[in-house]
């Protein structure tokens, strides 16, 4: 099977795959963390313009991942329709205003405030979708597992981290086998037959395959206990990489990033930035 179908590590030479596996682990978990608190629209384009650039130069193809971009998509979409089903005067109580673009029927009116907050939760998806995409497909699950215990996770926790995400491309492998063994012997699953039929017969390929790696996960634990794995209070780890200048820069960005993000908390009095004041 190609490569390209693939969802998880994929080796590469770019600038963000030389960072150590700590220093993307960090820089994630803090950039995101800024974008879900911030809710200042300049800050927030300017860090979806950083996301993408960072996306664009790590050189992950476009086919690996649109399958998932196309199904955050939608969620999202869901998501803002939700938010408006629910509360569509949030905006206008949030901003302390009221610019109605057209009023409809009881309390379902379009307001620019409304629109204006929605839209804000739309930016910080682009924000932060690059950057978990940009995460897992330049971090190795191993240098993954050893970031992890680096910053004080449990070594134990780590390394069933690290054959979770090792265990995804290995399913996806072998769901496109079968499926492509079962299109051979007439069972057709391509576009060429209805989405229900095709939903139907992936479910019954599934949940086999789940039941399976559930399977090799016991024997896996097995023979990890014989070998007397997470007797000791620490181990060593053959992916580790150690912090470079070239880490320490990211770091410092990030930092100033971040920073950035903050100090806006003081200018805008608050996490919002309200342009109809």
């Amino acid at each position: 099977m190609s490569q390209s179908n693939l969802f998880g590590y994929l080796p590469g030479k770019t600038i963000v795959h030389r960072l150590s596996g700590a220093t993307k682990l960090i820089i994630f978990i803090a950039l995101s963390l800024i974008v879900m608190t911030s809710f200042d629209t300049r800050f927030l384009l300017g860090m979806t313009v950083f996301s993408l650039w960072l996306f664009y130069i790590s050189d992950i193809p476009w086919s690996n991942v649109k399958i998932l971009v196309y199904f955050v998509g939608v969620f999202s979409v869901l998501n803002l329709l939700t938010i408006y089903i629910f509360e569509p005067e949030f905006g206008v109580k949030l901003y302390e205003s009221r610019t109605v673009i057209f009023e409809g029927i009881g309390r379902y009116s379009l307001t620019w405030e409304q629109l204006f907050y929605e839209f804000n939760v739309a930016i910080k998806y682009f924000s932060t979708i690059p950057l978990a995409l940009i995460f897992i497909f330049t971090t190795d699950p191993s240098e993954f597992a050893s970031s992890l215990n680096r910053i004080g996770v449990s070594y134990r926790i780590s390394y069933a981290v690290s054959l979770a995400l090792r265990y995804i491309p290995d399913i996806q492998d072998s769901f496109y086998e079968i499926r492509q063994s079962q299109q051979a012997r007439g069972l057709e699953m391509s576009e060429k037959t209805s989405v229900t039929n095709r939903l139907k017969r992936s479910v019954q390929i599934i949940m086999p395959l789940i039941f399976g790696s559930l399977d090799r996960i016991e024997v896996i634990s097995q023979a990890m206990e014989l070998r007397r794995f997470g007797h000791q209070s620490k181990r060593t780890w053959y992916r580790y990489r150690p912090f470079t200048c070239r880490d320490i820069l990211a770091l410092i960005l990030v930092g100033i990033i971040v920073a950035i993000g903050i100090s806006l908390f003081y200018v805008n009095q608050g996490r919002f930035y309200n342009p109809f004041q």
